[in-house]
């Protein structure tokens, strides 16, 4: 048994649009499909929840457990970037100061939500167990370190940890020669 979709069947899951080499685990949940643009050579692993606008470029890698929740603002993730295990994306989220009632539950009415598109520019990395809040934005070759909390923008080429997150020093830019090579090596 194939742990993955077949394309055949991720043409059934109504998604915007995916392109060649789209591996989705069967254990993944996709809520708003129609709002979900898929490019080529992504896999999403296990128990992972892609919820609402999310733009996924291409060689993308989403480990199990994590959850995209694009709200209405949305989440995009360029080319070459990968998340690690058990990370949060949080493109929308409620107002816990106490003034409105919290959950979608609740008539809008009721409540304040409140959010900001989340950007993670190519060849962003993003280690296990973080969370991202709305606004957050990696820049180009950002990487964020295991079990830490983006709150705003992690400057390009750094590699950021904490919580709150900050840049802690910065990164090689040898990924870009080797995605040219790699390209090179690789037309499609």
């Amino acid at each position: 048994m194939n742990s993955f979709y077949t394309p055949e069947e991720l043409s059934t899951l109504g998604l915007k649009c995916f392109g060649n080499n789209v591996l989705i685990s069967k254990k993944a949940s996709l809520y708003n499909p129609e709002n979900i643009e898929i490019g080529n050579h992504v896999r999403i692993d296990d128990f992972c929840v892609i919820s609402n606008h999310i733009k996924l470029g291409n060689y993308i890698h989403i480990a199990t457990h994590t959850s995209l929740m694009g709200g209405r603002y949305g989440i995009e993730i360029e080319d070459f970037s990968a998340i690690s295990s058990h990370c949060a994306v949080y493109a929308e989220s409620d107002d816990y100061s106490g003034n409105s009632l919290s959950n979608p539950m609740f008539p809008i009415q009721y409540r304040a939500p409140y959010g900001k598109k989340v950007l993670i520019k190519k060849h962003g990395l993003i280690g296990a167990g973080c969370v991202l809040l709305p606004g957050s934005c990696l820049e180009e070759g950002a990487a964020v370190g295991a079990m830490s909390l983006v709150t705003k923008n992690v400057p390009a080429w750094t590699i950021s940890s904490g919580i709150p997150s900050r840049v802690i020093k910065e990164r090689s830019r040898k990924a870009i020669e080797l995605e040219k090579e790699f390209l090179r090596n690789n037309q499609e």
